[in-house]
C-alpha cells in the first residue's frame, strides 16, 4: 500500500465519488456580498463555495467559509464587501488540475486530498464536474470520504 492510500483504499472495493452522492454544488458570483454567500452556506451547512461568471457561468475560483470567517475576524474582509474581495481564485494558465468526475475511484480521490496526486498540495475539497470539466457537478469533502467509510460495512 502507497504512502498516499490509507487503509480506507480497502474498504472502498470499487466506490467512485458517485457512491459518495456529493451535493450539488452550490455557487456564487464575484459580484455577491460576502454576507449573502455566508448566509447561503450557513443555510445549506456547506463549507465550500465555488465561484463562477455572470456571463459564462465557468468556474473562477471558491470561498472557503472557515478561511472567510476568519478573514472577517481579523478585518481583512467585511460583510459589505463583494466576494471576489475574499474568494481564492483558480489560476488558468500554467497549471494542471486534477479532473474529478462521478467516475473517478474514492482512492484516487484520497490521494488527490491527501496531495498524492500529481504531486500537489493537500486539498479540502474538490469540484467534481463532467469529463470535459464544462459543468460543475457537486462538491465532495475529505469528510464525505470519512462518513462513506463509517458508514459502508466492513
Amino acid at each position: 500500500m502507497s504512502q498516499s492510500t490509507s487503509a480506507w483504499a480497502l474498504k472502498y472495493r470499487g466506490a467512485t465519488v458517485e457512491d459518495l452522492d456529493p451535493p450539488p454544488a452550490l455557487s456564487t458570483k464575484p459580484t455577491e456580498l460576502i454576507s449573502n454567500a455566508l448566509m447561503t452556506s450557513y443555510e445549506r451547512e456547506f463549507t465550500h463555495l465555488t465561484v463562477v461568471s455572470e456571463d459564462t457561468r465557468a468556474l473562477l475560483g471558491y470561498l472557503n467559509i472557515p478561511r472567510l470567517k476568519e478573514m472577517l475576524k481579523k478585518g481583512h474582509v467585511r460583510e459589505t464587501d463583494c466576494v471576489e474581495k475574499a474568494m481564492q481564485k483558480f489560476q488558468r494558465s500554467g497549471k494542471v488540475y486534477k479532473v474529478i468526475t462521478m467516475d473517478t475511484p474514492l482512492e484516487e480521490l484520497e490521494a488527490f486530498f491527501n496531495g498524492g496526486v500529481d504531486g500537489g498540495e493537500p486539498q479540502d475539497f474538490a469540484v467534481v464536474t463532467d469529463e470535459n470539466r464544462r459543468f460543475v457537478l457537486g462538491v465532495a469533502t475529505k469528510g464525505d470520504l470519512e462518513e462513506f467509510v463509517k458508514r459502508r460495512p466492513a
